[in-house]
């Protein structure tokens, strides 16, 4: 009795699979006509770069956002002459290990530079959510970029054409370890396009105040330091391909400089000896162990003050 009731069954369920429930096509899928998804349009934060929005913006970045960030870290910026050679619109490329690397480059800026900056976030974080997306555009005047590429309602090249320098961070998503990770062509590729300048920054110390998974940093007001780097300009005939290396080379010999001094960062960069900022090839233990020390500041300040930028 009890095979009969299962081969009963079994029988039920075929008829049920090759039945047309509904209106179901006959039509194998693997024979229908191919229809691309649908893109859509997401978040669009013209909004955001109004002269009202930009008003309330720096009243939330001076009087909130500023003395939050100094209340929990400590910062030390070395550099920023360098934006007095320079007109704007400009693209900063930095590396990227830690939530805090935005506010921390953007309240490093001088105002006028920093009320007329922008910075690329990613789409499927900072705009997966309506509540974030305005956050996130309102406090630091961010725009979504598709890590998947969709389409978007907002390209870079439309808010660099409209006059806003760029915060973007070539690495595409925080360092898991601290180190830096390879550079994406995507903001060489404006920078070519579009004739602008490129002004490198690198910063340390991020990832041990708040590394990846925290959502708030860690107690003790951990240093954090800050360098901008001399601005650099892609050749009439260099490609994205080739302007990229010398982006990443440029914020490793900031990196290799805030380590030590100016004149053995040079030295070193013009041996092409200058250290990998991807780190060693070690355990990976060891890797984030390393990158939990904090910068001291001693560094810098024991550098004779012609050397200090």
């Amino acid at each position: 009795m009890s095979s009969l009731i299962r081969d009963t069954v079994d029988d039920v369920r075929t008829v049920a699979r090759g039945w047309r429930w509904g209106r179901r096509s006959m039509v194998p899928r693997s024979a229908e006509p191919f229809v691309p998804p649908a893109e859509q349009t997401i978040f669009p934060t013209d909004w955001s770069r109004t002269p009202v929005a930009n008003a309330v913006r720096d009243v939330v970045q001076k009087a909130g956002l500023e003395p939050l960030l100094r209340s929990q870290v400590r910062t030390q910026v070395e550099g920023l002459d360098v934006l007095d050679r320079v007109e704007g619109p400009v693209i900063f490329v930095a590396n990227h290990a830690s939530h805090l690397d935005t506010p921390l480059i953007l309240l490093s800026l001088p105002d006028a530079w920093r009320r007329r900056t922008a910075v690329a976030a990613a789409a499927d974080y900072f705009f997966d959510t309506w509540w974030r997306a305005v956050g996130s555009a309102m406090v630091f005047n961010t725009f979504p970029i598709d890590r998947r590429g969709g389409r978007m309602a907002t390209t870079p090249g439309d808010v660099l054409d409209d006059g806003w320098s760029l915060v973007i961070f070539p690495e595409g998503t925080r360092s898991p370890d601290g180190w830096m990770q390879r550079f994406q062509l995507g903001a060489a590729w404006l920078a070519v396009q579009h004739g602008v300048p490129v002004v490198p920054i690198a910063h340390r110390g991020t990832y041990a105040a708040m590394p990846r998974g925290r959502n708030w940093p860690v107690p003790g007001r951990r240093l954090l330091t800050i360098r901008f780097g001399e601005p650099l300009v892609a050749g009439p005939d260099e490609s994205a391909r080739d302007f990229a290396p010398r982006l990443r080379q440029a914020v490793a010999t900031l990196l290799d400089e805030d380590r030590t001094t100016w004149w053995e960062a040079r030295r070193r960069a013009a041996q092409g000896e200058t250290p990998d900022p991807g780190g060693p090839q070690v355990a990976r233990w060891r890797r984030v162990w390393e990158q939990t020390a904090s910068p001291t500041g001693d560094e810098t300040r024991r550098r004779p003050r012609a050397w200090r930028r």
